[in-house]
């Protein structure tokens, strides 16, 4: 196959260090610009500081093989090299003169154009296929302006929104079946799928799948249950009512199962849902129920963070001391307890200071603790009931930093939705919540569950907005 030439934006190496490894045998090329980018950046707090330095030493342990400049062979078979020509290459007037981006922009012109006049026979290793390689949308844009091709860096993509691991599914099975569901379950073997054209499929089954089976005859018969090695077994949890909370429809069922399991069972739970399926809610009552309803002393406490992109570069703006920045990002946390902590609805507003002396009693108590992600990263954390919110703006790395960090007794609940991202160079495929469901998905450690837009249960508005909009 024809080798390419790859020009690599700053922002691939600092959501992927690694990123030099992953184009084959093809040639990548670093404009200088990139160089003094990641100069600039090596000193920033948080991930992204963390990054740059470690793209800079993959950087300088090439160099010291070989010249940077005349190009360095690769694992991967490709070669890397930096690119300090093409100063003067003309862009069109119209491109706005910012700086790096227009220097990136100059390189992969210059590039084509040599690439171009050289023709394609000259030199076995000239192709005159140049790409940009970037996370930036708009560079991408402005690079097809000028007839160059750009791509997003791919490798730690997951499938888009359709394709996604949902951690359930739907089968029928004969209703002789289910005669001995609760004592022994249903065998994997017996259950089908119905396609749309009417025909019948052997499902593919993960381990810790949630599953609805129907009895393939009447079509009232439905039971609960969950894939474990050769069968589909029915739920432990299912007469459970955490901190007083009922499950409201399957999903639910399914949610407070994944969550009343002990750490030992179920030491990762990945929860994906619209806002309103009362995911947060209800690990929180679930974590309540352990804590303080039945204190088994299975969790010394609950740990709860959000990723938040200021946060995590500099916690230093705000005033005040570590819980204090913190409490901005409990505000949700805060809202949800009170529901909780009283969950009569009619006279919960009625004393403010009884209630928020109970809310105020269990952070005192040191039950329930906001943490800053990058806090939690550094340590290893011990019979702790984590719960990580809004965890779709987590990158791959951050994600798989603090599951591969989990203590002895530690149960980390990842909650999220991939369609709310707000965190730059972040999508629907690349975000943390999703590359660790994805990779996580068949492990007998990991419990997951996509909560659907008909277990919504905010207002009927909230809902049908969410359908429309």
């Amino acid at each position: 196959s024809m080798i390419k030439t790859y020009v690599i934006d700053t922002n691939v190496l600092i959501q992927a260090p690694y990123a030099v490894n992953c184009f084959e045998d093809n040639q990548i090329v670093l404009p200088v610009a990139v160089l003094e980018e990641l100069d600039d950046l090596k000193k920033a707090d948080g991930e992204r500081g963390a990054n740059a330095r470690k793209a800079i030493r993959i950087l300088e342990e090439l160099r010291q093989n070989a010249d940077l400049l005349a190009g360095v062979g690769l694992e991967s078979g490709g070669s890397l090299r930096v690119e300090k020509n093409f100063v003067d290459v003309a862009l069109p007037p119209d491109l706005p003169d910012d700086k790096m981006d227009n220097r990136i922009l100059k390189v992969c012109k210059g590039l084509a154009e040599q690439l171009g006049k050289n023709g394609p026979d000259t030199d076995v290793h000239q192709s005159r296929q140049v790409i940009l390689v970037t996370k930036d949308i708009l560079l991408r844009i402005k690079a097809q302006i000028i007839g160059i091709r750009a791509e997003d860096f791919m490798t730690e993509q997951v499938p888009g929104r359709d394709g996604q691991y949902t951690g359930r599914a739907e089968v029928y099975a004969p209703e002789e079946s289910f005669k001995d569901f609760k004592k022994k379950g249903i065998p994997v073997s017996a259950v089908y799928m119905a396609d749309q054209d009417g025909s019948c499929s052997v499902p593919r089954l993960w381990e810790n799948q949630f599953i609805i089976v129907k009895a393939d005859q009447s079509s009232r018969k439905t039971v609960l249950g969950r894939v474990q090695g050769e069968w589909i077994v029915a739920l432990d949890y299912k007469k459970s009512r955490p901190y007083g909370v009922a499950p409201r429809n399957s999903g639910q069922y399914f949610l407070q199962e994944a969550l009343m399991q002990p750490a030992e069972q179920a030491p990762l739970v990945i929860v994906k849902g619209m806002a309103g399926t009362a995911k947060t809610f209800y690990t929180l009552a679930v974590g309540l129920e352990k804590l303080l309803n039945n204190p088994t002393g299975e969790y010394r406490r609950i740990i709860i963070s959000r990723p938040n992109a200021q946060f995590d570069t500099d916690i230093g703006f705000l005033p005040g001391d570590e819980q204090e920045k913190i409490s901005p990002l409990m505000r949700p946390v805060i809202d949800n307890l009170e529901q909780l902590i009283d969950s009569c609805e009619e006279k919960r507003y009625e004393d403010e200071t009884a209630l928020k002396g109970k809310v105020d009693e269990v952070f005192d108590r040191g039950l329930i603790q906001a943490e800053a992600l990058n806090f939690i990263r550094g340590r290893s954390i011990v019979r702790t009931y984590l719960i990580i919110d809004e965890a779709q703006n987590m990158t791959p790395a951050q994600v798989k930093g603090i599951i591969t960090r989990a203590g002895k007794g530690t149960k980390i609940i990842l909650l999220g939705d991939p369609n709310q991202i707000d965190r730059n160079f972040l999508d629907e495929r690349t975000n943390g919540l999703s590359y660790a469901a994805e990779h996580m998905k068949g492990s007998t450690l990991c419990w997951q569950i996509t909560l659907t837009a008909d277990e919504c249960e905010r207002s009927l508005l909230a809902m049908d907005a969410v359908k429309r909009m």
